[in-house]
């Protein structure tokens, strides 16, 4: 029966990974006159980078168990520019923008670091805010729980059960979120999809039967 089951999940991500492909990705370096740009073109490239975008959509899709179009933003392109900007990256608009500066001054495994850098950025590009009402925080910690779970998060990130707020954003929120996915599989599946239309902290005692800051004195004590 596992057997069975691990096929059809197989069968799932491989259908969502055909449909990904159907989203239309461009990569587009306009700071080549830049050591951080050539340093994108020699140690990552414009192909990894759209397949990248392929696979980070697939990943989100199953991530979020959205299976249908219905279920998802929709989105018919998606395009990636590295820019000569300070900063990390950012998204808006169905667009990713990376700081050639960054990928630059960058010490490590660059190309996986960027791996992971659109993942976070390719999930704010599907993932539900809503309606603007959710805290910036959630928002940044659902992105980087989906790095987390794509295997991409770096070593400098907090532990788990680090961090002062649940809010707090980023690894920390990961983190927490990651915990709380393990009290009820699919938790941050289940919470995207309820902030496709609104967010209120309820969605919490709604979906683990428990208040966010009860969850969050429970996480630290463990």
């Amino acid at each position: 029966m596992a057997h069975k089951i691990s096929f059809l999940s197989f069968l799932a991500i491989l259908a969502a990974l055909q449909l990904a492909t159907a989203v239309d990705y461009t990569v587009t370096n306009t700071a080549t006159a830049t050591p951080g740009g050539v340093r994108f073109t020699n140690d990552i490239g414009v192909e990894y980078t759209t397949q990248t975008l392929a696979s980070a959509t697939s990943f989100i899709w199953n991530t979020f168990q959205q299976n249908t179009e219905n279920d998802r933003k929709n989105v018919a392109s998606v395009s990636v520019f590295i820019d000569d900007m300070d900063g990390v990256a950012y998204a808006s608009n169905n667009e990713i923008h990376v700081s050639a500066r960054y990928i630059q001054g960058y010490s490590g495994d660059v190309k996986t670091e960027i791996t992971g850098v659109l993942y976070h950025e390719m999930t704010h590009i599907w993932q539900w805010n809503g309606n603007g009402q959710a805290p910036g925080g959630l928002i940044e910690g659902i992105a980087d729980y989906v790095r987390l779970k794509a295997g991409y998060a770096p070593s400098h990130w907090v532990q788990p059960g680090q961090g002062d707020r649940w809010d707090q954003g980023y690894d920390v929120t990961a983190r927490f979120l990651d915990y709380c996915n393990g009290l009820r599989d699919g938790f941050v599946a289940e919470l995207n999809k309820k902030m496709r239309d609104g967010y209120n902290d309820g969605f919490f005692v709604d979906l683990l039967g428990k208040t966010v800051d009860q969850l969050w004195a429970e996480y630290k004590a463990t």
